[in-house]
């Protein structure tokens, strides 16, 4: 009884005790693209706002401890809309946003207990530039909107965020990231070559 006990132990750890090959790498490239939704651009909740449009790029620079450091780019794309009525006045406002951005991260590739040879988990930061494209529009023949939106702009941002991809096959992963930036939360799918 004793033997089969061992035997099931084993059999039960050793996927969390293997030794085998991290899914990321030195010199590893990685592209994904993701949907995301929340985030720091959204003005009120009464806002419409389409999911978060994102395409990133990284490639692993070097190691630093249990983990290797990457370097990439990331572009993305909201929008949220507002539209009122006052009397028999309607009026709209747009907010595009284009988002461009310099990321750096950490991948963990040892964690003793468990096996990382399908999962990247990574945390890090994104400097970005985030391109404002604001209009407004109503049909008030006496309205001068020249204040309306003066106060919106393009701006800097600095966004930390966490991640973790599951490789489905060598190459294809699923991917959700958690951070305070575009998207609290976005999900998506990556490719490494």
């Amino acid at each position: 009884m004793k033997i089969i006990k061992i035997y099931l132990a084993v059999v039960v750890l050793l996927p969390f005790t293997m030794n085998a090959q991290p899914v990321y790498q030195l010199g590893s490239n990685v592209v994904g693209f993701g949907l995301g939704v929340g985030g720091n651009f959204g003005l009120s909740s009464s806002y419409q706002s389409a999911p978060a449009i994102n395409f990133q790029y990284e490639h692993g620079l070097k190691q630093v401890g249990p983990g290797v450091l990457s370097l990439g780019a990331y572009l993305g794309f909201k929008k949220y809309s507002y539209t009122s009525s006052l009397f028999s006045y309607t009026y709209s406002q747009d907010w595009k946003y284009t988002i461009l951005g310099v990321r750096g991260a950490w991948h963990l590739q040892e964690l003793t207990g468990v096996n990382l040879d399908k999962i990247d988990a990574y945390g890090g930061v994104m400097l970005s530039y985030n391109l404002l494209n604001y209009t407004y529009t109503d049909n008030d023949p006496s309205s001068t909107n020249y204040f309306i939106g003066e106060n919106y702009a393009s701006n800097v941002g600095i966004t930390p965020f966490l991640g973790a991809r599951y490789f489905f096959t060598n190459n294809f992963a699923g991917m959700v990231e958690l951070g305070y930036g575009m998207s609290y939360v976005n999900i998506g799918l990556a490719y490494k070559f």
